[in-house]
């Protein structure tokens, strides 16, 4: 198959979508697929769609290639530069099939898959309204909580509004988020009122949304689910502090547990709340749902991951391997079950 492993974007996770598709492009051709790595956003000049998907290509090269436009970015977002970069809707359009390593804004809010569904480009993982309900933590709580599926209480603060009255409604400690943010970026936790106003400066630095939840004591597990089905679920448990940006991608940060060291009904119980919270939300192909434990057993959903990451240190391919799935067969599976 000719494949585009579409990464980079403008997202605070850029870097980490760049990890992903160098991995995935690697994997891909391993299995002698013609898959090519492409910045969605600084796209690629002068390319040929049909001499594109060669049979050798270096992806390092390519990956180095990529990571040239880091430090010019923001740059290029305020010349007004358009989203999608030069060459790429045509190299998509030209692809078997589009491999989505994207991750946070633009990329997994559905917004990408939109004009994608418009130029009848098929990709990987789920569709645009399934894929913004998800990255919106407000809405997706509401959606799971309606469902049957427990999750924190929490408000959502508007950036610019006077929140005074829910501020003070608010009992530590909470977790502090921005509604629409992935990789744990701009997340604290807040245990003295000193810090509550501090947290909400740096999460509103991301986005004019902000989710204000209660903090859940407990152990956090993650569970992907694929075509319907959950996967064997994984526990995390950082080193030190909570499993926020650094301790996701650093490796050693975090110890990892698959399958989770739980007992057979809290396995079926949660696997089963990941396959009903991924319903719920009207997610297809495939997604991972992370949770937290109680000493006492109450589970709670946290949010659905529509991209999730695969990198050398992600969640999702270890669950896969916890099954005897390698990670080019994650990858081609990933495929196989994308619409």
């Amino acid at each position: 198959m000719n494949i585009v492993v579409l990464a980079g974007g403008i997202s605070t996770e850029r870097s980490v979508s760049i990890v992903s598709g160098t991995g995935v492009c690697k994997a891909l051709r391993a299995r002698g697929e013609r898959a090519i790595l492409l910045d969605v956003y600084c796209g690629k000049e002068n390319v040929v769609p049909a001499e594109a998907f060669t049979e050798t290509y270096d992806v390092d090269a390519e990956a180095a290639y990529i990571h040239s436009f880091d430090d010019k970015i923001d740059g290029m977002i305020v010349s007004g530069k358009e989203f999608f970069g030069p060459g790429v809707l045509a190299l998509c359009k030209a692809a078997d099939v589009v491999f989505l390593a994207l991750h946070g804004a633009d990329g997994e809010n559905g917004k990408v898959q939109a004009a994608f569904d418009l130029f009848g480009i098929r990709y990987t993982g789920t569709g645009y309204l399934s894929s913004a309900l998800a990255m919106d933590k407000g809405l997706s709580k509401d959606l799971l909580e309606a469902s049957g599926v427990p999750a924190p209480k929490g408000k959502m603060l508007v950036r610019g509004t006077d929140y005074t009255e829910e501020i003070e409604q608010i009992m530590l400690p909470v977790v502090v988020k921005p509604c629409c943010g992935g990789s744990s970026v701009g997340v604290s936790i807040v245990r003295d009122p000193k810090e509550l106003e501090q947290a909400l400066s740096e999460a509103f630095s991301y986005e004019e949304n902000v989710i204000v939840e209660e903090y859940v004591e407990g152990r956090e597990f993650s569970v992907g689910v694929i075509d319907g089905e959950a996967l064997p679920i994984i526990e995390i448990a950082p080193v030190e502090g909570f499993y926020d940006y650094k301790n996701k991608y650093s490796e050693g940060a975090t110890v990892e547990t698959c399958p989770a060291d739980l007992t057979p009904q809290q396995t079926e119980k949660m696997q089963r709340y990941a396959v009903e919270g991924a319903k719920a939300l009207g997610i297809t192909g495939y997604a991972r749902l992370d949770f937290l434990m109680k000493e006492n057993g109450d589970m709670y959903c946290l949010e659905a991951n529509t991209l999730p990451g695969m990198t050398p240190t992600s969640l999702l391919p270890q669950e896969a391997k916890a099954m005897g799935m390698d990670f080019g067969q994650l990858c081609m599976r990933l495929i196989e079950v994308s619409k």
